[in-house]
């Protein structure tokens, strides 16, 4: 299997990359997040996953080793694949997806398009002793997210634009007041 991926940024579409590596060009499909850090002819090293279908190899990068072990803990439950999985992915940082999950907030998960509400209730039975979330600071973190959101709403945003800056919003920024104030200030920059 490919676990790691180094090479030259060769194209960025939508949904993919293009990364030459010993004179293969590797399809690897990923967040939008990490694909709009990406620049060709640039050089990334990638955490991967390949998804092995009948007629099919996918390949999946990962900018953190934490981002794919989430990926993969995501593939075990079942209704859940690979491209279902990195849509999760792209609604939240890791640590707010498994303060999600740990605290049982499957309405968190339905955001996603093609994640209902059985289907986010399932993923939070069965990942949520497995996802690894100690303390009440992941909690309260996704509380605060969950809060600057929907003002941001409020304000007019879409969902997509309010999700990507709260991404960039960095885990250090706490309450929720400064979360949204800092998104606004990402988005202002946009």
């Amino acid at each position: 299997m490919i676990g790691q991926l180094t090479g030259m940024v060769f194209a960025v579409r939508i949904g993919h990359a293009i990364i030459s590596a010993g004179g293969v060009g590797y399809k690897v499909f990923a967040t939008r997040e990490l694909l709009a850090t990406l620049r060709p002819q640039k050089e990334v090293a990638l955490w991967t996953h390949l998804a092995v279908r009948e007629t099919i190899l996918d390949l999946y990068g990962f900018s953190t080793e934490e981002e794919l072990r989430l990926f993969e803990l995501l593939l075990t439950v079942s209704g859940i694949g690979p491209r279902s999985g990195l849509a999760i992915l792209d609604i939240a940082s890791v640590e707010t997806l498994r303060s999600a999950i740990a605290g049982g907030n499957a309405s968190y998960l339905t955001k996603v398009s093609g994640i209902g509400r059985k289907t986010a209730e399932k993923i939070v039975l069965e990942l949520k002793d497995k996802v690894g979330i100690g303390g009440e600071g992941g909690a309260s973190a996704l509380r605060h997210d969950e809060e600057a959101l929907e003002a941001m709403k409020a304000l007019g945003y879409s969902q997509g634009e309010a999700r990507d800056a709260l991404r960039k919003v960095p885990q250090d920024v706490e309450r929720s007041s400064d979360r949204l104030r800092e998104a606004l200030r990402i988005l202002g920059r946009q």
